[in-house]
């Protein structure tokens, strides 16, 4: 399955109510939104219809997230339903906007995609789905830090691993997609700093020289589910009943942490 595909069937089974994307080009995945969304790209050039409720960004993810309220064009795009049974209204129970959906495809650099994903998860919680683009490179040369050839995706291949060592509490599955593979991450945990904490560090440890000696389960895809396991699975729907409801992370993602890997477990 071509990742676009995958996207595309991704917006469907997450239920998302709200939409990022770092990483705008010409459009190709941004239309495939039908929600509101807000999109970055510091030299965007969109050249396909786009059918949803939009705010494109000309600006660096870093310029973006710094602004004091980046992402008010979502405001009222999502309400969580707690306490709906007792009477009260949703209004004003979710007073920032939160993503249920982000898709991650910006500088092809390790580091740029890591502070990425530091700043989405700010905006994101427990229900939220974020997704990396480019994280199965075909050879050493496609993952260069510096570009030089057609197809490139850079070392942010690093970042499934950097996030398994420094962040167990997540789960990320890797996707294997067509061409170059996905990351999708579950659990995003807005009130963890580790990783903020830590930056200097990891950039340091994993900051090498070209060529890149990418590991050997990266170039063979190794652990990569198929795409079409993934979204078959059923976890979705307890995903977005979770979102909808406002379901607190304490009770609700252990039990879906379990119920995505044995879903995985058993495609």
């Amino acid at each position: 399955m071509k990742r676009h595909e995958f996207l595309r069937e991704l917006h469907k089974v997450s239920g998302n109510r709200t939409y990022l994307e770092i990483g705008v080009n010409d459009g190709r995945s941004l239309r495939l939104s039908r929600v509101p969304s807000v999109a970055v790209d510091p030299a965007f050039k969109v050249v396909t219809e786009l059918r949803c409720d939009v705010h494109l960004v000309r600006a660096t993810s870093d310029d973006f997230f710094a602004r004091p309220d980046p992402l008010r064009h979502l405001k009222g795009g999502r309400h969580p339903l707690r306490n709906l049974r007792r009477g009260r209204s949703p209004l004003g129970h979710w007073r920032r906007p939160v993503l249920d959906l982000s898709f991650i495809d910006g500088m092809h650099l390790f580091e740029y995609a890591l502070r990425d994903f530091i700043n989405v998860e700010r905006h994101s919680d427990w229900t939220s789905v974020i997704v990396f683009d480019d994280m199965l490179p075909r050879n050493a040369g496609e993952a260069a830090r510096e570009r030089h050839t057609d197809a490139w995706t850079g070392d942010v291949y690093k970042l499934a691993e950097i996030l398994r060592r420094h962040r167990p509490d997540l789960l990320t599955v890797l996707v294997d997609t067509r061409p170059t593979g996905q990351l999708v991450v579950f659990g995003a945990d807005r009130r963890d700093t580790v990783l903020r904490e830590r930056y200097e560090d990891v950039v340091a440890e994993y900051t090498v020289p070209d060529p890149q000696q990418v590991p050997g389960a990266v170039l063979d895809r190794a652990g990569a589910v198929a795409p079409r396991t993934l979204l078959g699975a059923g976890f979705w729907r307890p995903l977005a009943r979770a979102r909808r409801t406002g379901l607190a992370r304490a009770r609700g993602w252990e039990p879906l942490r379990k119920g995505i890997e044995a879903a995985l477990a058993a495609g």
